[in-house]
């Protein structure tokens, strides 16, 4: 099912009118586009404020209830307040079956743990790009477009012509522009750790190549010298009793 938006035809215009509905909780808007006139709007804030923090609201067909009357729109642009939770205003765009439109729409990214980045070389993912530039019929338009990661290398990036896209879809780019979605690389600490290890092996000695030192035992008859400086004491012999 899609999302509804209930709003009504806003009769006062002006800064000040604006100011005094966000007062009182409503939003001041605009639809546009298609065979009719721009048409100012009002919408209840709280309502509008939890729809914004769903995905699906910022790239679907939108079905807009203006004074109960419905017709499908897109989202074009939200105003937000600088440092307070709330909606300054906001902008749709009504849309027509048969023509295209064009859209950004969030890219979802999968299987990155399965990579040989990932998985072999203890590589990391970088997210370049988080949504995409396309084309196509209203009742082509996706909700988001899938980047599979299972194939990625270290050192190596995905681009977007790289993209499986759905029917319908087409890319909003320019000549051979072909920018990257994402790239994987070996951690910058993990990169040292192996150089530095790598030149310690290479630098050690071979156990062969370590000499050895072997002690020589003192011999038995060697005289014991005192401890105070005297004359070198003797073993005592082992003497024979006679029977």
């Amino acid at each position: 099912m899609g999302i509804e938006v209930v709003a009504q035809t806003r009769k006062q215009q002006g800064t000040g009118a604006s100011r005094r509905l966000r007062l009182v909780g409503k939003v001041p808007g605009i639809i546009y586009g298609g065979k009719k006139p721009a048409v100012t709007i009002e919408i209840d804030h709280n309502e509008l404020f939890h729809k914004l923090r769903n995905e699906k609201f910022h790239a679907s067909i939108l079905t807009l209830k203006l004074d109960n009357a419905p017709e499908p729109v897109l989202l074009r642009a939200v105003n937000m307040h600088p440092w307070k939770p709330q909606v300054q205003h906001i902008d749709f765009q009504r849309v027509s079956a048969d023509e295209k439109i064009h859209m950004k729409v969030p890219l979802h990214f999968v299987n990155a743990e399965i990579s040989p980045a990932v998985k072999v070389s203890g590589g990391v993912v970088s997210h370049i790009m988080n949504e995409l530039d396309i084309r196509c019929l209203p009742s082509d338009l996706p909700e988001f477009i899938e980047v599979d990661l299972s194939q990625l290398t270290v050192a190596h990036s995905m681009h977007v012509r790289d993209l499986a896209l759905p029917k319908g879809v087409e890319l909003s780019l320019k000549g051979t522009e072909n920018p990257p979605v994402a790239a994987a690389q070996i951690p910058k600490l993990i990169a040292v750790e192996e150089e530095v290890a790598a030149e310690v092996a290479v630098e050690a000695p071979a156990a062969s190549e370590v000499p050895t030192v072997k002690q020589q035992a003192k011999p038995e008859d060697e005289p014991v010298e005192d401890k105070k400086g005297g004359k070198p004491e003797k073993k005592a012999e082992k003497k024979t009793e006679k029977k």
